[in-house]
């Protein structure tokens, strides 16, 4: 009778303990694909546009952070040792390699797994402060050559919706991949996202199809994509650094040239000085309004997101280059 009796006992012993072990390895899984303790992926961007995909992709799976705070400028952000501890801990990290050279180091010590470089989900191409595309110069030979990070590059891609588009593809990638239980929606989610962006990039196109001028003087060398992309020249007062201070005989140059090409505006942005564009204004007798390089969002932009501050770019342009 005893013998009788431990034996289910010993099997449902045994069924028991194989149950809390299934259960644990669910849970181990559970959280290395669904985050944190909320059971959602925790994702630390570099900067809004790189949380803006991960907002928009991820949406209720995700819990976004940003290394850059509203109304500080990217380019000079320093990072703390308990951000870099935060980037540790992080399920997915998404930046841009070389816009940020703080980061570029925290990522590289945090020694995080799932890291997402923007600027390898697209082409990189070289810009020079006119704007002008460098990248397929002796195409061929050396203008095929240029490596990711190599110096010059533009990072500049999100303020091209086609470019922005196809980092949205790799970052919806990376998150499925991250999360494979929310795949499916991940998918969903970045097809709505593209098909957003190839709208905006119809309006921009048919919105500055017809212009009197195709010329346009910005602080800030951000706009080479967009001015390519939309058949535009941009000349900028500075490098793609915002706050390098161009030489006098630059100054001197764009005078000529805002006479020569019609040039009725001085553009300058929300996040960065605007005293290099209202003394060239001045100088030459032209008006200023903003273009804004999208780094970040703060209650001086132009709009609560992406889409409303790439509209209300594409308005100002319009204006300033006499759309018809």
């Amino acid at each position: 009778m005893n013998v009788r009796r431990l034996i289910p006992t010993a099997a449902l012993a045994a069924s028991v303990a194989l149950g809390a072990t299934a259960l644990t390895a669910c849970s181990g899984a559970s959280a290395a694909g669904g985050g944190g303790k909320d059971g959602k992926l925790d994702v630390m961007a570099s900067f809004y546009p790189m949380q803006f995909l991960a907002e928009q992709i991820g949406k209720d799976h995700v819990k976004v952070s940003t290394l850059t705070k509203p109304g500080v400028e990217p380019h000079d952000l320093e990072i703390t040792p308990k951000q870099t501890g935060q980037l540790g801990e992080a399920d997915v990290v998404l930046y841009l390699k070389t816009l940020q050279p703080a980061v570029d180091k925290a990522v590289a010590q945090s020694g995080v797994k799932n890291v997402v470089d923007a600027g390898a989900l697209t082409k990189l191409e070289v810009h020079d402060a006119s704007g002008h595309d460098h990248a397929h110069e002796g195409e061929g030979e050396a203008g095929h050559d240029h490596g990711h990070g190599e110096a010059g590059e533009d990072p500049h891609v999100w303020l091209d919706p086609t470019k922005y588009a196809e980092v949205a593809k790799g970052v919806g990638a990376a998150l499925e991949k991250a999360d494979p239980g929310h795949a499916a929606d991940y998918r969903k989610n970045t097809d709505e996202l593209v098909g957003k962006l190839a709208a905006l990039d119809t309006e921009f196109k048919d919105g500055l199809h017809d212009t009197t001028s195709k010329t346009f003087i910005t602080t800030h060398s951000a706009f080479g994509y967009l001015a390519e992309r939309y058949g535009l020249d941009q000349e900028g007062i500075s490098g793609v650094d915002p706050e390098s201070e161009p030489s006098p005989a630059r100054m001197k140059e764009l005078q000529a040239l805002a006479k020569q090409e019609n040039v009725s505006t001085v553009f300058f942005e929300t996040l960065a000085s605007d005293k290099t564009a209202k003394s060239l204004a001045t100088d030459t007798g032209l008006k200023t309004d903003v273009l804004d390089p999208l780094e970040g969002i703060s209650n001086k932009s132009q709009g609560a997101d992406y889409f409303e501050v790439m509209r209300s770019n594409l308005k100002n342009l319009q204006k300033a280059l006499g759309a018809k």
